[in-house]
């Protein structure tokens, strides 16, 4: 059985998870009471389902925190869980909810936007750190299918999940990251009018930046963290870590830093290699 769970804040692009999980044939099920996640899934399994995936939100409401226990029990039964759970800063929230002009799900009379957003944020924090988070800030639609679609393709039964994330800094820092790595001081491409247009995805921009001794060290020292301390991570039951690296604009140092990190971890964990601003974020 493959169970994917999706939880996060109202806004977040929860909707556009599940609906690319439903085209990908998925039974979806949205807005599920948490007490009722284990007898579903007992449910659909004897009925010969075999792709699940359930949304869990703050509609949930205080039973929100049994979600622990239930998913101990649903491993008991050998059942492997992907869990996703997206987010956004307050101010993409606010611009979402203004442009589709929706009512905040735990809305109240007397009650402003903002004042729903951090109560649905505080109630939904227990249960942040039990799957991989997405900061879907500044993320266009397309993008967020494409990452989620990657997602799903996650062996459950795998250890640990480790994400190589590219950022420009002057876009915002992630939300998302658990280690920060700043490329900043590197030589940049951008300054070289025929690397410019180009990523660090291109041939060009990555033998531009193997040519400097410094990327080399950085690069070096960068892995030698990661795969010091990716074993401390594993001991520690973390099934998701997310690596970030970032250079100003996003498009040339760290990309190529992370393409190139991703590749060396590839037989050590279950690894993903996004890139934010390419993707829009």
């Amino acid at each position: 059985m493959e169970l994917v769970l999706i939880s996060g804040l109202s806004g977040s692009g929860k909707s556009v998870a599940l609906h690319l999980l439903e085209d990908a044939g998925y039974y979806c099920v949205d807005n599920l009471p948490v007490v009722m996640l284990t007898a579903l899934v007992r449910m659909l399994r004897e009925e010969g389902i075999r792709k699940i995936a359930v949304a869990i939100d703050a509609r949930s409401g205080h039973g929100i925190d049994l979600l622990p226990e239930k998913l101990k029990l649903l491993a008991d039964e050998e059942v492997a869980h992907n869990f996703l759970f997206l987010y956004s800063n307050e101010e993409t929230l606010l611009k979402r909810y203004s442009e589709s002009r929706r009512r905040h799900p735990l809305g109240k009379e007397g009650q402003s936007l903002s004042e729903s957003i951090r109560a649905e944020r505080e109630l939904l924090e227990p249960i942040s750190g039990l799957g991989h988070r997405i900061d879907t800030s500044g993320l266009k639609a397309n993008a967020l299918r494409e990452w989620v679609r990657q997602f799903i393709e996650i062996d459950p039964t795998q250890r640990l999940t480790l994400t190589f994330q590219s950022f420009g800094f002057k876009h915002g820092l992630p939300l998302d990251a658990d280690l920060v790595f700043d490329v900043r001081c590197l030589p940049n491409p951008h300054y070289d009018p025929d690397l410019r247009p180009l990523t660090g995805r291109d041939r060009p921009v990555i033998e531009f930046l193997e040519a400097q001794p410094d990327f080399l060290r950085m690069r070096d020292d960068i892995h030698h963290f990661v795969a010091t301390w990716l074993p401390a991570f594993i001991r520690d039951n973390r099934n998701y870590l997310t690596v970030a690296i970032g250079c100003t604009g996003g498009q040339h140092r760290s990309v190529c830093m992370a393409e190139w990190l991703g590749g060396a971890f590839q037989d050590q964990a279950r690894v993903l290699v996004r890139h934010r601003t390419l993707a829009g974020g």
